[in-house]
């Protein structure tokens, strides 16, 4: 620079002063500035990380955490911004490094323990969205910022530790009451359905018995009726001498029966009586003949 040569690089810009003021900012390449006159200051336009050492933070509700976090940020190379950068403030990087811790106090500070660990992302978005308000005049662009962890007191880690053991117990106890309830609710079911199948298949079975009882009533009733026809329709054809001989044949029965003692309706000498007077014409024809072989 003492020389009046100057490189600047790609990532680089480098502003301008004459006699101390601000003259214009020039892009990458080879400079030549005339001493005394021009004095140039380079910066980089590269994206850069800065960690944040860890500080204590105190909570809403009186909470002392500890938390670290990286901040993403750019110079921006268009407009005037490299000027902003240079001239507009002492340092920069100091400058986004503080106004990024005091921003998060704030809101830290306005947000409890349990919000806090548990709404990260929605903690990063308010930071960088409160940087971005007040880094423009800088000429500098937060990309990202990034908590790395939220470390409270060692009780109250205790503390929170012992309420997540309770909680993953009753969350295991309520599991496994909603599993065993819902196995007896599937078990109901099931044997719900099986008494309807089994009472649907017992009253398909009684139909199918009382239709085949009443087929075979039927059936029975159809022969017994053929069969009294026939009876009678023989019945009809049958004269008194077949009956004498059905009689005849049941006499003869009871004659190779050991009892002594028979009872006959009345009709039974009636149906013999033609027997009777058969044997009485045979007699009397007979006789007649006797006589007239002795005359």
């Amino acid at each position: 620079m003492s020389t009046g040569i100057v490189i600047v690089q790609q990532q680089e810009r480098m502003v301008i002063q004459r006699f101390g003021r601000f003259d214009k900012v020039v892009g990458p390449g080879f400079r030549f500035l005339v001493p005394i006159i021009f004095n140039g200051t380079k910066v980089g336009i590269w994206e850069r990380t800065q960690r944040v050492p860890t500080q204590k933070y105190i909570t809403t509700d009186n909470v002392v955490v500890d938390l670290d976090f990286v901040i993403y940020y750019q110079v921006l190379p268009d407009d005037d911004n490299p000027r902003k950068a240079v001239l507009d403030v002492q340092s920069f990087e100091a400058a986004v490094v503080n106004l990024a811790v005091a921003e998060l106090r704030s809101i830290i500070g306005n947000i409890s323990l349990a919000d806090a660990l548990a709404e990260r992302e929605r903690i990063q978005g308010r930071l960088q969205m409160a940087l971005d308000e007040n880094t423009g005049r800088w000429g500098v662009k937060v990309r990202n910022v990034a908590i790395n962890e939220i470390d409270p007191p060692p009780g109250v880690k205790q503390a929170m530790e012992r309420e997540k053991s309770a909680a993953a117990i009753k969350t295991a106890e309520i599991t496994e009451s909603e599993g065993q309830r819902q196995a007896q609710i599937n078990r109901a079911e099931g044997e719900k359905e099986s008494a309807i199948l089994q009472a649907e298949g017992n009253r398909q079975a009684a139909i199918l018995e009382a239709e085949g009882d009443q087929q075979a009533t039927v059936l029975r009733a159809q022969g017994f009726s053929s069969a009294l026809e026939q009876i009678y329709n023989v019945a009809n054809n049958v004269d008194a001498k077949t009956m004498s001989l059905q009689y005849f044949d049941t006499l003869k029965s009871l004659g190779s029966s050991p009892s002594t003692k028979f009872i006959f309706p009345m009709e039974f000498t009636s149906m013999l009586s033609p027997f009777l007077g058969m044997g009485g014409n045979q007699q009397s024809g007979n006789g007649g003949n006797n006589e007239n072989s002795q005359t």
